[in-house]
């Protein structure tokens, strides 16, 4: 018997160590989707901070416009060269002529606010000069990107600190729950941070005369 309980007592911590192994695996995973994730979601901001209009050209403005090409949806970027060629202009030369058409439809369903000047085989793209008013106009709308972002981010948090408590109910331990969403709320901090910077590098650049 003493040996049978040895091997007993032995064979349940053997159990008890491989399921603190396989949830501390699971806990790691979640930690790293959470960067994963919010990765994302700057990126996304970054796409969207480009195509707000700073006074100055540049490609990321078109970003994001897709053309019908064949019938199919077709990123702009994939049917034409994009680029600038001074400071307010950006032009679009299509790898088919007939494709002039659809890209100026494109470009004008898109409400990126500029519109398309076309000459028979390629399209200009002006950029306006900045006013006062518009400028203040530019940095309400990076803020509310901002704030989506943020939103985004922890959606991302309370989503993966809702798994590590999941995890808590299945085994994982007091202790190492509360790490791991420490864990996650100093992954999001960091995010939260470079979400703030990404918006005011957009401001200074809307506010420079």
């Amino acid at each position: 018997m003493p040996e049978l309980f040895r091997f007993s007592l032995s064979f349940h911590y053997f159990c008890l160590l491989q399921k603190i192994i396989l949830m501390t695996g699971l806990m790691e995973d979640i930690i790293d989707d959470v960067s994963v994730q919010m990765n994302k979601a700057i990126s996304h901001l970054e796409l969207e901070l480009g195509k707000i209009r700073a006074g100055k050209a540049s490609p990321q403005i078109v970003d994001g416009i897709h053309v019908d090409y064949y019938g199919a949806p077709t990123a702009l970027n994939q049917v034409a060269n994009v680029s600038v060629t001074d400071a307010r202009t950006i032009t679009i030369q299509p790898w088919e002529k007939k494709m002039i058409g659809p890209i100026e439809k494109a470009i004008l369903q898109s409400n990126i606010g500029l519109t398309p000047q076309n000459d028979g085989n390629t399209i200009r793209l002006f950029m306006p000069p900045l006013t006062e008013e518009r400028r203040k106009e530019l940095v309400k709308r990076v803020l509310a990107e901002g704030e989506h972002a943020k939103v985004a981010v922890r959606n991302i948090r309370r989503d993966c600190i809702e798994q590590v408590k999941k995890l808590q109910k299945d085994g994982l331990s007091e202790d190492a729950a509360k790490g791991g969403e420490t864990r996650i709320q100093a992954v999001t901090d960091k995010f939260i941070t470079l979400v703030d910077q990404h918006c005011k590098d957009k401001d200074k650049e809307i506010m420079t005369v």
